[in-house]
């Protein structure tokens, strides 16, 4: 392959990078993009995401706008356009693509399947033949209760298209669908008539493998896995993660055999959160996300190059490094109100719970549930680690902004 040249930002040289979709995630994408020289463009729904107080450049558009994001990606002419939501309108990017207008990360139709839990889902069971949990489709209220009636209770009701949990639901019984069903509908990000049902496993746990596939020293792309991530979720949302989870050595290798066969399948390159439920040695396919994932956080202070780093690394060519450094965990810090520019005290007493860091993404709204910072902790095992990043996450109170 040739080596990768490396201009200079804001100069005929520079290698030119969109992000769209820029909360914190993608700021953090940014950050890595810049130390290594590159000219970054950041896009987002709403003004002042966080990745646009980063870039050297931000824009406002519905991303869900062909027209609107080809006109953008034609004023910008960036080499290279990195999804970071799912709100995207895929069939665009798969022109551009096609034209050769830009190279989207980690493929065009990589993006397109994925931000569609239909089509990622019928990939995997369906056409690489992964086990998952037993799920159906439907476009309607009657087709909803019908589903569940195949698929058996409990199950998980979700838009086929959302993030970070929005709109996903457990049922447990038949009088709980019609509130399922409205619940989808409000956390859709595109399509607010189509969800899928999924049947419930009773997994022990549930892991992020992220996956990075990177140029080798021979020009061909390579496999690197992260040491498992750990991860507790509410209502489909991540709230604490910790690495390295403690596996079965088969369960392992299971995890990283589906992972890889995802991966290869989607092709391109970048990292991949992909998302396993696990019981002892058996372990089952149930979401990825070709770019980093949130409960990746916790490698910033874990790995020697957090997901951030690895996935800039990997798009730009250049050789990864996805060894662990150290136990640690994360712990989400949330709004805790409806307000805009909101403020934080007690920072300086998290920072004083050993081997602690805080972030705070710098999101201009805040809601109740809504993600606003992160705590990371290190300790001698993850144990402590968890209880160090809880503990310095609840030290942290959104107050009203002055």
């Amino acid at each position: 392959m040739k080596q990768p040249i490396l201009g200079t930002p804001l100069s005929p040289s520079a290698t030119k990078v969109m992000l769209l979709g820029s909360g914190e995630l993608g700021k953090e994408v940014l950050i890595a993009l810049q130390r290594l020289g590159v000219e970054t463009i950041a896009v987002d729904r709403y003004e002042n995401a966080p990745g646009h107080q980063v870039a050297h450049r931000a824009h406002v558009i519905n991303m869900a706008d062909g027209a609107a994001l080809r006109a953008l990606i034609e004023q910008e002419r960036p080499d290279i356009v990195v999804p970071e939501i799912e709100a995207i309108a895929t069939d665009m990017l798969v022109q551009i693509e096609k034209e050769g207008l830009a190279r989207v990360i980690p493929t065009a139709r990589a993006a397109q399947l994925t931000m569609n839990r239909e089509g990622i889902r019928r990939l995997a069971a369906e056409t690489l033949g992964l086990a998952t949990s037993p799920y159906k489709f439907a476009d309607s209220l009657e087709e909803l209760r019908a589903a569940t009636e195949v698929v058996g209770f409990p199950c998980i009701v979700k838009p086929v298209m959302s993030s970070s949990g929005k709109g996903q639901s457990k049922v447990d019984n038949a009088d709980e669908v019609q509130a399922a069903w409205d619940y989808a509908a409000s956390g859709s990000r595109v399509n607010q008539g189509r969800v899928i049902v999924e049947g419930y496993i009773d997994f022990d746990y549930e892991i992020t493998q992220l996956t990075v596939r990177a140029v080798g020293s021979d020009g061909a792309i390579e496999t690197h896995f992260c040491e498992p991530i750990g991860h507790v979720q509410v209502h489909g949302d991540y709230v604490e993660s910790w690495q390295p989870m403690a596996m079965t050595p088969v369960a392992l290798q299971r995890s990283r055999d589906i992972a890889k066969k995802v991966t290869d399948d989607l092709g391109g390159q970048g990292i991949f959160g992909v998302e396993l439920f696990v019981k002892g040695d058996m372990v089952w396919f149930s979401e990825v996300s070709p770019r980093p994932h949130d409960t990746g956080m916790v490698t910033m202070c874990t790995q020697r190059l957090n997901e951030f780093e690895l996935h800039a690394r990997a798009i730009l060519g250049l050789p990864v490094d996805a060894s662990l450094r150290a136990a640690g965990a994360s712990a989400v810090i949330y709004g805790g109100m409806e307000e805009k520019g909101i403020a934080f005290t007690g920072v300086d007493e998290a920072l004083r719970v050993p081997e602690s860091d805080i972030r705070l993404f710098g999101k201009p709204e805040s809601f109740k549930r809504r993600r606003m910072g992160v705590a990371l902790a290190n300790g001698r095992d993850t144990d402590e680690a968890r209880a160090r990043a809880k503990l310095a996450a609840g030290k942290v109170v959104p107050v009203t902004g002055r």
